[in-house]
């Protein structure tokens, strides 16, 4: 019994809430403005067991699916990793997975927090806090002021 509780507890963990995939959303419509990037929502690094951002955003040269091969761990790292909390998930635990994403390769990670409408952006230079701001990392843009918006 305690082994589907425990099993139960991760899924609750890990599942999107309306506003998380609301805010996904609105991010991506903006990124995907900007033809020089490939945002990709949910893709899976080769990051210790496999780690998930949100959105991984790529160079748009970086890309190159095959349609007759999939490839489930990508080694290539995103210039930007992008998390959005749901409600069920913990800032702190997201946090750490900025962090461990930051010292993995990827250059920046923003973690939006929906309820402060706050964005964390952390790389290897250090932390900043953002509010309903607009955010621009690595060259690439994104207003926030249009993502909480509703």
């Amino acid at each position: 019994m305690l082994e589907n509780t425990q099993a139960i507890a991760v899924q609750v963990e890990k599942m999107p809430s309306l506003n998380h995939s609301y805010i996904c959303a609105q991010v991506m419509r903006q990124l995907l403005q900007n033809d020089s990037i490939q945002p990709l929502p949910e893709l899976t690094l080769d990051i210790d067991n496999g780690l998930t951002p949100d959105i991984s955003v790529f160079k748009k040269e970086k890309i190159q699916p095959n349609f007759f091969e999939d490839i489930l761990k990508v080694k290539d790292l995103p210039i930007l990793a992008i998390e959005v909390i749901s409600s069920s998930q913990s800032i702190q635990g997201i946090l750490e997975k900025s962090k461990l994403l930051v010292n993995s390769g990827v250059k920046t990670v923003w973690t939006v927090e929906p309820y402060g409408r706050s964005i964390f952006v952390v790389n290897k230079e250090g932390k900043k806090l953002f509010h309903e701001d607009i955010v621009e990392s690595e060259g690439i843009k994104v207003d926030f002021t249009k993502v909480f918006s509703s």
